[in-house]
């Protein structure tokens, strides 16, 4: 049965929550700690994490930098009572797979948890090249004129989406749902402040904004 922990401090919500999941077929675990939530995922096998960002001891950022730094790629979904583009670029930028704000309809967090149980492992293992620019999927080693360039977790993968549609120009609506698997919320500038990430590191001409329709990779 497909095992998910729920790391949250507010016992009202992690209990909503655990209900509705049981309900739906999964397997949980409650914990209310940031600490305690690392030992368990060091020692237990779990499919996907919901995350709090606010957690006693250990805050769910820490938590998910911790994690991604020793190498787990389970999904890690972020719940948060914080709404601002800032908190929501630092948690998909750290590598959390997606983020939802409260309070949230259960219906949509199981949406969200099925999408990423559902999302394959990386598969490609041929370096991406596109004029001067070399992406390694398997390696996540990015250059660019034999420069390297340190990217993000999300850097990369945007920039992976553009290199494999190049020429194409992708909407942000596209890009939220393949990049960061959201829906399109005309409100955010996610996407606009990630293009500009990459611009920075590549260089202002490899991202062309096509007025009224989105971006392109040259």
């Amino acid at each position: 049965m497909t095992r998910i922990l729920i790391v949250e401090d507010e016992p009202r919500i992690s209990s909503f929550v655990s209900r509705g999941l049981i309900v739906a077929g999964y397997e949980t675990e409650v914990v209310d700690d940031g600490a305690l939530a690392l030992q368990r995922v060091f020692d237990g096998a779990f499919d996907l994490v919901l995350l709090d960002v606010g957690l006693p001891s250990i805050d769910g950022f820490e938590v998910l930098h911790q994690l991604r730094g020793q190498g787990f790629t389970l999904p890690i979904i972020m719940l948060t009572a914080r709404s601002s583009i800032r908190d929501t670029v630092d948690g998909l930028d750290a590598g959390a797979n997606d983020y939802i704000a409260k309070p949230f309809r259960f219906d949509e967090l199981l949406a969200r948890v099925r999408t990423r149980l559902r999302d394959p492992g990386p598969t490609e293992t041929t370096a991406l090249v596109r004029g001067d620019v070399t992406l390694d999927p398997l390696s996540r080693r990015a250059t660019s004129a034999g420069r390297d360039i340190e990217l993000s977790a999300r850097e990369f993968s945007l920039a992976e989406y553009f290199l494999r549609h190049p020429g194409q120009v992708l909407s942000r609506e596209q890009l939220l749902s393949r990049v960061w698997g959201l829906d399109f919320d005309p409100g955010s500038n996610v996407v606009d402040v990630y293009v500009r990430y990459l611009r920075n590191k590549f260089g202002t001409s490899v991202i062309t904004t096509v007025r009224g329709a989105g971006y392109r990779w040259e």
